[in-house]
């Protein structure tokens, strides 16, 4: 049986986000943009997993498989569903969830943006507005206060980037309005409103380690791909360059894209592609973490916050991951500070424009019951969490 022991300390997670297991988030930009008439959403996200009730099947699984961290997301539009009209109950349920967390020796991981943002701000303008960063760190400095007791590490936003150039490059996020000159608005409001957040969350719970989570892709060169490789590289780093003094970033990543003379050139021939439409390519994850700890100056510890792949082949998954995180254990001995591993996502959710059919779940959610089953990836990620070692794929049986 061959092992690779990661260093002692290693954090384990799995990540989920509000919008895509809570259910019945109607208040946000999101639920709004699912039901228009032109969306171009497949399906809306309805009950998701139901997790707003059933978020003690979700505690008790993560348990279950032995999980030493778990990153959930707080909904801004339950916290505050008008401006400024705080509910003390919303807050209260997340307090509960993250007590629910340390009683089984589970640390919570915050995000407090994660992709989705309350119809009355959105209604503002949302974040090409810069008024919606002092919005953003108030609400952050507000809810970082209750959640202090319970709150391990805050991550500030969820891919300011992604929302950015989904929103204003392709359509494909609410408000859906492309437009480079909101698409360079939103970015410069998403880093100052990092900024702010970081402040906040420090002053609401001291001590509680805070950081920015970026999506990431191995961006790779082709020939006279010059300008759209160095556009694509400067998306990540006007973030990467706004973390200093933060206290780890958070790196997302899950594919490869081949850039040529127009941009992407989408899937190379041969290799294999999963239902999102991008290349499955595991060493990507090896590769942004270099890249983003050469941009840093090595001055920031990296936590991958996602890594995983959509599939409906369990085998596949276990292959996916364990690849990735041999890609891990390289940077590690090459001497990067990298302290833990999240895999996305713990239960098989809602994907925001692709609806339920891409299943990166660790865990089934029974569509009809919510019943949540394990999966054999989450049984040999258990073994692999409880060696604190590598373990091959073939030693876990179906």
């Amino acid at each position: 049986m061959t092992r690779i022991q990661f260093p002692d300390g290693f954090e384990w997670g799995a990540a989920t986000a509000a919008h895509q297991i809570e259910g019945g988030n109607w208040n946000n930009d999101w639920w709004q943009w699912e039901h228009a008439p032109d969306s171009p959403c497949v399906e809306p996200s309805g009950d998701a997993c139901d997790s707003w009730n059933r978020w003690r099947d979700d505690v008790a699984v993560a348990a279950e498989l032995g999980f030493t961290t778990y990153r959930f997301s707080i909904e801004w539009s339950r916290i505050e569903p008008e401006q400024g009209e705080w509910s003390t109950a919303s807050l209260d349920h997340y307090v509960r969830l993250g007590e629910a967390l340390l009683e089984h020796g589970i640390e919570p991981v915050v995000t407090f943006h994660h992709f989705t943002t309350p119809r009355w701000l959105a209604d503002q303008g949302g974040w090409t507005e810069p008024d919606t960063a002092n919005h953003f760190g108030d609400f952050c400095h507000r809810s970082a206060e209750r959640l202090a007791p319970v709150l391990r590490r805050a991550c500030t936003i969820n891919e300011p980037n992604i929302v950015a150039g989904m929103a204003h490059q392709m359509g494909m996020f609410p408000p859906g309005t492309i437009d480079e000159a909101l698409h360079d608005r939103s970015t410069a409001v998403f880093v100052i409103a990092h900024r702010l957040a970081v402040e906040a969350i420090r002053a609401g719970a001291p001590g509680v380690p805070v950081g920015l989570t970026l999506s990431m892709a191995d961006y790779q060169p082709t020939d006279g791909s010059e300008t759209h490789h160095a556009a694509a590289l400067a998306s990540e780093d006007v973030y990467l360059d706004a973390i200093k003094g933060d206290d780890f970033v958070g790196i997302q990543t899950y594919t490869r894209m081949l850039m040529g003379p127009d941009g992407w050139t989408g899937p190379a021939p041969g290799v294999a592609v999963g239902p999102m439409g991008y290349e499955i390519w595991p060493d990507a994850l090896a590769a942004t973490i270099r890249r983003a700890w050469d941009r840093t100056g090595g001055e920031v510890p990296i936590l991958v916050t996602e890594n995983g792949i959509a599939t409906d082949d369990d085998a596949e998954r276990i292959a996916f991951v364990h690849a990735a995180l041999e890609g891990v254990m390289g940077c590690i001995e090459d001497g990067i500070d990298v302290i833990g591993y999240s895999y996305w996502s713990l239960l098989d959710n809602f994907e925001w424009a692709f609806g339920y059919r891409p299943r990166f779940g660790l865990v089934d959610v029974d569509r009809s019951t919510f019943e949540r089953r394990p999966k054999r990836s989450a049984r040999w990620m258990a073994e692999v969490m409880s060696a604190n070692a590598l373990i091959a794929p073939t030693t876990i049986g179906s």
